[in-house]
């Protein structure tokens, strides 16, 4: 019998036994590229019953064979999450035949029910060693593919003492036991699959299990289908999006949203959550009890999230944020205080890498920091602007902003300042004359010069295999900048920042615009559930001027203002913004069109019919398209294409000033013409 093949008791399933397996564990395992072959389920199996002593190699040097790069050893005491994933009706009939087939595989093996004495870890196996050692106290079995030198290893103690070993061991766990996934629950779920169908679906639960973690919707559908990470394109098939009721942006948004989950935080999360009974899941609220134990699981691994309204959730997705998913993205402003790299200071270094020296903190948290201060900084006119007043997100925001102050104000913290500009050098050297020549000290010696003035720290740029040198990058201490000689030089310094805004996002975050907003959001001044973008309500004073002057009425100068000034005033938002219906909003707009205020057209990702006359400029995803005249207002600058492809400005001013500086336009020699 070579590698592999499957035993004879398993025959049935080797067509099953190929890279699909790596498909339906995809998530839940590592290294798919290592599963990219046939023999994965037949390794597995013959793994099991080496253990157990029922199959003997037909060489001494022959292993059980391969599966993956053994990863799969985890599913020991938590095969169900595997079991959640087959069950369940979203999962595609090409996937759930290879998990039905693990599992039945695994019911007969000693994996199931985790018996006492098996334990799992690293072990480093000696070139030319046996994969597989048995003798009267157990047996050991290196599975899956070497990495720096290491194997995965599974071990049973049959005997007095230690088993075999294989090598040196590095890392050794006791397997765990108690949870579900006995070999009789294992088999009999297998069983009522193949007589039911799978589980039905329930939005319902989906909403159990939202309500009790404040995941987005989509990242709760998920987890309850046990399938938080989805890796392979497209990420849902048709039939899967209907079943789980969402569109491609929530869907995007969904797998985004677990953030840095890794497969063991995966299987952990719903190992042990399926019933006693696998029967109980067939039942009207089978479902339901299985999302509130998701939900509590989530909730003692990373607590719960304040359940932001399904409409401010959706309107994130649009957004469209690159760094943070939707529901990162509201978690900032309702949970600062739980979001890594926010909840206390950051002290950071500059470490060595095989590309270039960068700064970095413990775990993840500087480059959570980064990523929330690049995303919530941009986006806070929109919270302010279009979320309604009371909406968890939009009242968070005044306590977002004094927490990233205050991890700003921290000396220890350093951020990435871009890179210095030819005209200023192209070494370290270059840059004595106007960071001095103190070099950086930091708890690792760089590879690099490097200079630090305090609040400046530049660091060479490396060598690539062509012989070129990089430009040299520039760090700072936000706590040490501000209007001095310093901070002047470092801004003179830098090279094209576009692409490199934490100083600017420092800067806006400090100043006075900032500041307004702040205080229009803490301001008692628009009632619960209104919203800014309403110039009755946030601008009645320059309201009535448009009123006086235009001889319209209220309504076709609240419109007005809005066309002039908002950049999305798109007819569902406005008729949500004003609480109109459409009735109303087109009587608004005749009277508009009658005194040759707008024009009537329809334009490509507008979503009205109501323009400013003038030029358009149209946009590329996700920017907005709008007339020139509004883009000059709002200081929207063009791409060299001609079109708006840039990340729009951060603001100047708060709503109630862009529609006093808009009106003031018209009332000069710069309104809106053709």
């Amino acid at each position: 019998m070579t590698a592999g093949e499957l035993l004879a008791a398993r025959a049935e399933v080797v067509t099953l036994d190929d890279h699909r397996v790596a498909a339906a564990l995809d998530g839940l395992v590592d290294g798919l590229g290592y599963w990219s072959g046939k023999g994965a389920l037949a390794g597995i199996e013959r793994t099991g019953r080496y253990l157990a002593g029922t199959w003997t190699p037909a060489t001494p040097d022959e292993g059980p064979g391969r599966a993956g790069e053994g990863s799969w050893a985890r599913f020991i005491g938590r095969i169900g999450a595997v079991a959640l994933r087959a069950a369940v009706e979203p999962t595609r009939d090409e996937r759930r035949r290879p998990l039905l087939a693990l599992l039945e595989i695994w019911a007969d093996s000693p994996f199931a029910g985790s018996r006492a004495g098996m334990r799992t870890g690293l072990v480093r196996v000696a070139e030319g060693a046996p994969e597989a050692v048995r003798d009267e106290r157990g047996a050991a079995v290196a599975v899956g593919w070497a990495a720096g030198g290491l194997r995965t290893f599974v071990d049973l103690r049959t005997g007095e003492g230690d088993p075999p070993g294989l090598g040196a061991i590095e890392e050794v766990t006791d397997v765990p036991r108690g949870g579900w996934g006995s070999a009789e629950q294992v088999r009999r779920l297998v069983e009522l699959v193949r007589e039911r169908g799978p589980v039905p679906w329930d939005l319902d639960a989906v909403a159990v299990l939202r309500e009790g973690t404040g995941m987005g919707r989509a990242a709760a559908s998920f987890a309850l289908a046990g399938m938080l990470a989805c890796g392979y394109l497209p990420r849902l098939d048709d039939r899967e999006r209907k079943i789980h009721r969402l569109k491609v942006a929530e869907i995007e948004d969904g797998v985004r949203e677990p953030g840095r989950m890794g497969s063991p935080d995966r299987l952990e999360l719903v190992a042990d959550v399926l019933p006693a009974d696998p029967a109980e899941l067939w039942e009207p609220q089978g479902m339901r009890a299985v999302a509130e134990r998701i939900a509590w699981s989530w909730r003692e691994r990373y607590g719960r999230r304040t359940l932001v309204p399904q409409r401010t959730f959706d309107a994130a997705v649009e957004l469209q944020l690159s760094r943070l998913s939707a529901g990162r993205f509201c978690a900032a402003f309702t949970d600062h205080a739980a979001i890594r790299g926010l909840g206390s200071n950051l002290d950071t270094w500059i470490r060595n890498s095989e590309f270039r020296p960068f700064p970095t903190a413990e775990g993840w948290d500087l480059v959570d920091f980064e990523d929330t201060l690049r995303t919530v900084v941009p986006n806070l006119f929109w919270v302010y602007a279009e979320l309604p007043a009371g909406d968890p997100v939009r009242a968070g925001a005044p306590g977002l902003v004094r927490a990233l102050r205050e991890r700003l104000d921290h000396p220890g913290l350093l951020l990435d300042a871009g890179s210095l500009s030819h005209a200023a050098g192209h070494t370290v050297a270059d840059a004595h004359d106007r960071f001095g020549s103190r070099p950086y000290a930091g708890p690792e010696p760089l590879d690099v010069a490097s200079v630090d003035d305090g609040l400046t720290v530049v660091v060479d740029g490396t060598v690539d295999r062509r012989g070129a040198r990089s430009q040299p990058e520039l760090y700072f201490r936000p706590a040490f900048y501000g209007d001095d000689d310093r901070s002047r030089t470092l801004l003179a310094a830098r090279a094209d920042s576009r692409y490199d805004p934490e100083v600017e996002l420092v800067e806006w975050l400090r100043g006075p615009a900032c500041a307004r907003i702040v205080e229009r959001i803490e301001g008692a001044s628009l009632p619960s559930g209104s919203y800014e973008t309403n110039p009755v309500l946030s601008a009645p004073d320059v309201l009535g001027q448009v009123v006086d002057e235009l001889g319209v009425d209220e309504d076709a100068a609240a419109l007005y203002l809005q066309l002039l000034t908002l950049r999305a005033p798109s007819d569902r938002n406005i008729r949500l913004w004003n609480g109109w219906k459409a009735a109303r909003h087109q009587k608004a707009g005749a009277a508009l069109v009658e005194r040759g205020l707008v024009v009537e057209d329809k334009r490509a990702r507008a979503g009205r019919q109501l323009f400013l006359p003038g030029e358009w400029i149209h946009a590329g995803k996700p920017y907005q398209p709008m007339e020139a005249w509004k883009a000059e207002l709002l200081g929207v600058q063009r791409s060299y294409n001609g079109r708006l492809e840039n990340p729009p400005p951060l603001p100047t001013r708060t709503l109630p000033e862009l529609f006093a500086e808009a009106w003031h336009w018209v009332q000069g020699a710069r309104k809106p013409s053709p």
